[in-house]
């Protein structure tokens, strides 16, 4: 193989061979999996920064909730009592189904002010002497802050880091960090129409490790996401780049010109309407391939005749020179010598005028039938058709050569007697056909020197053929003899003062009237023949 082959062959391959880095697969697989870790990474920065105060304000709505169900029971049990004092059973059933349900710490209580003391009431849940006091400690400063007496002693008050978060008429919610057992709490503090103070607790710590185990399981679960994501967009990659592929590999083909394989078109999504386009697209170049080859193939042809008709008209104009060459050459030496009186007897004197007219007449019947071939070859003769016997248009021609087939002591017959035949065509022209036919048959007629002519019926047509004892025409100049001044044996020609042209008139004459001529060698001799339509029924034996 070449260099340049090679190199060809080098490139369609690496054209072909996509790699791994630059395929489509692998770029559709990057970027689902860039996608899928962006998600998982906006999810996981929101959950960061924005989940707390999400959680915040969701706890802050369950702290309002709760406190307005746990007034709305209070009031309903306070109408049902008609006064104040001891919740009823079913009344601290729902307040204990609101504390464990919400996961909360709920207290109400009337306070009073006995002596510049405070003094708890406990209406919801029953508590101990440890549980009021941590009560007591927790809401102490909740009670100096909303003013209910301004006397009130906080220095025994339990320390607490806090932070409003909310605020409204009927309650206040906190923040608040607890020293005591350092955790962060949510609190609400509020007063019922009644009268009543509520606390509502709720660990706030609780949520911080929420959204801590949150996080850590979004990872995880994350990073399995992620794996799982990638082994789908290979298994659905292969999937999605196999149809691509497939078009790929019938493009290379169609650039190497083979246009038999078709992309299946099984569905009506983008890929089919591709690989449909793609079908079209082979059809389409096969056709015009096909086309351009066609047109190559007649401009090839077409190119080959030019060149054959400059090589034709180059033979013509050297075949004519040299045909006119001998004949001039031969009138001016003889009418030189008549001018310059050579012989001066008047035999000689004749002879030398003999000579020239014999060559001047050579060179006119020459001219003529070049003139007759051109008219012929380019169509200004105007064929008449008409109905004729060409049996006795045949036997006239042959009456006429007699004399010359005599001279050469040829036998020129038909074997069988023939009624008339007619035909339809042109009967002058047909008559220069047989006359050229018989006249090349006495000129080449040797051996057993036997001229005959006969007829034969080949389906509606009529054949005539002549044959002449002789040697046979080499098979290379069999389709060679037709063409002008073309000669098989030049010094027998020249002998007898052919000039190569009568054959040529024969296949131009029968090509005008689109009717089939031909030769064949036998083996002791050659036969040419020519065919004609006939509407005859019956004449032949």
């Amino acid at each position: 193989m070449s260099g340049e082959r090679r190199g060809k062959k080098e490139k369609r391959d690496a054209v072909h061979s996509v790699s791994m880095m630059h395929s489509i697969r692998t770029k559709l697989i990057l970027v689902m999996v860039i996608l899928m870790g962006l998600a998982l990474f906006l999810f996981w920065l929101l959950n960061r920064t924005l989940l707390t105060p999400y959680y915040e304000n969701n706890k802050i709505r369950l702290l309002k909730d709760s406190f307005s169900q746990a007034g709305t029971i209070v009031e309903e049990d306070e109408q049902m009592q008609g006064a104040l004092g001891t919740l009823s059973s079913e009344s601290q059933l729902e307040l204990e189904k609101l504390n464990q349900n919400r996961s909360l710490q709920l207290y109400i209580f009337d306070v009073s002010n006995v002596f510049g003391r405070l003094m708890y009431e406990f209406e919801y849940p029953s508590v101990n002497e440890v549980e009021q006091q941590t009560i007591r400690d927790l809401t102490k400063n909740y009670l100096y802050d909303s003013g209910i007496d301004d006397g009130l002693d906080t220095e025994n008050s339990h320390e607490q880091k806090r932070r409003l978060i909310f605020e409204d008429e009927s309650c206040n919610v906190f923040k608040a960090y607890d020293d005591r057992i350092g955790s962060y709490y949510m609190e609400l503090f509020g007063q019922l129409d009644s009268g009543s103070y509520v606390y509502l607790r709720t660990n706030y710590q609780s949520m911080q490790e929420n959204i801590s185990v949150f996080n850590g399981f979004l990872l995880y679960s994350g990073a399995a996401v992620l794996l799982i994501g990638v082994i789908l967009m290979i298994l659905f990659g292969n999937n999605f780049a196999k149809p691509i592929l497939q078009i790929t590999d019938i493009a290379k083909k169609m650039s190497e010109l083979d246009f038999d394989v078709k992309y299946p078109v099984h569905s009506k999504d983008e890929i089919s309407v591709l690989g449909s386009s793609i079908n079209m697209l082979s059809e389409t170049l096969e056709k015009t391939i096909s086309e351009l080859k066609a047109a190559n193939n007649e401009l090839q042809k077409d190119i080959e005749k030019k060149i054959q008709i400059d090589e034709m008209r180059k033979e013509f104009l050297s075949n004519v020179s040299h045909e006119l060459k001998t004949p001039i050459a031969l009138i001016q030496g003889y009418a030189e010598g008549l001018q310059d009186n050579i012989n001066e007897d008047k035999e000689s004197r004749e002879f030398y005028c003999e000579v020239i007219i014999d060559e001047a007449r050579k060179m006119n019947k020459m001219v003529q039938k070049l003139l007759t071939l051109n008219q012929i070859e380019f169509g200004n003769n105007e064929l008449t058709f008409e109905r004729f016997d060409i049996v006795s248009l045949t036997r006239n021609v042959m009456n006429s050569a007699k004399l010359l087939a005599d001279q050469k002591e040829a036998d020129l017959f038909m074997r069988e007697e023939y009624g008339p035949i007619e035909v339809w065509a042109d009967e002058y022209m047909v008559e220069e056909v047989v006359t050229n036919y018989i006249s090349n048959a006495i000129n080449h007629v040797d051996g057993e020197k036997k001229i005959e002519v006969r007829f034969e019926r080949r389906e509606g047509n009529v054949r005539v053929v002549v044959y002449n004892t002789g040697k046979c025409i080499p098979e290379e100049d069999l389709e060679k003899i037709w063409i002008k001044f073309y000669k098989v044996d030049k010094a027998r020609t020249r002998a007898y003062g052919g000039s190569g042209i009568g054959l040529s008139i024969v296949k131009a004459i029968m090509d005008s009237m689109n009717h089939a001529c031909g030769v064949e060698n036998r083996p002791d001799g050659v036969e040419f023949w020519f065919e004609l339509d006939s509407q005859v029924k019956n004449g032949l034996e």
